[in-house]
């Protein structure tokens, strides 16, 4: 299973960008590096079309980093959404580089863990929202799922998954250590040894930015 997490850890898109003048305050405390992964351009149109790993819930300091790098790639993000169940505070709008982006929110219509961004001129983009403090390899499997181009999973189903990929993963580490609390690596017969399941995760392809 550990191996398993190494696979997918290797395949986080980590891009970094400056923040903008407006968010440089809010910046200053934290790291600027922008944690998105896409899905290959040109392929066939997913349920998602990637993930994004924040450092906080806060919009006001988070989205000018987004932005600043989808601007180029998708045309001017002009409009965001979300669901408020994750989002403390919701900004009517947020000062980005060169323009303001206007916020929204929807609670029954919008997937808690997925944020909608319409773009000036190529049209609406659904990205998973990682909780920013969700462990690294979790993060990891969640921002190669969501960017595979086949995926056919929504926001919220991919955390179920990787909530199941974890625990599983912790059950397995909790054996582990409690056989060899109990003298199991000296015993001289490996196969006296109670067999750890071992678990198997479908691993997407490895996305690649657009």
């Amino acid at each position: 299973m550990q191996q398993a997490w190494g696979r997918v850890q290797a395949m986080t898109a980590i891009i970094s960008a400056p923040p903008t003048p407006e968010a440089d305050d809010r910046l200053s405390s934290s790291s600027t590096s922008l944690r998105l992964s896409l899905a290959p351009a040109g392929s066939v149109p997913a349920l998602l079309d990637g993930a994004w790993w924040p450092h906080s819930r806060d919009l006001l300091a988070e989205l000018p980093a987004l932005t600043a790098v989808l601007d180029p790639l998708w045309g001017r993000i002009t409009r965001v959404t979300v669901n408020p169940t994750h989002w403390p505070t919701v900004p009517r709008k947020v000062p980005v580089a060169g323009h303001v982006v206007k916020v929204g929110w929807f609670l029954s219509e919008q997937d808690p863990h997925e944020l909608l961004l319409l773009s000036y001129r190529t049209g609406r983009w659904n990205l998973l929202v990682v909780p920013p403090q969700i462990p690294s390899a979790s993060a990891a499997w969640l921002m190669a799922a969501a960017g595979d181009p086949l995926g056919t999973s929504t926001a919220s189903r991919l955390m179920e998954q990787a909530a199941g990929l974890r625990t599983v993963y912790e059950d397995d580490r909790a054996v582990e250590a409690a056989w060899d609390s109990e003298g199991g690596h000296e015993a001289r017969d490996p196969a006296a040894r109670p067999r750890i399941p071992t678990v198997t995760a479908g691993l997407p392809q490895q996305p690649t930015g657009r």
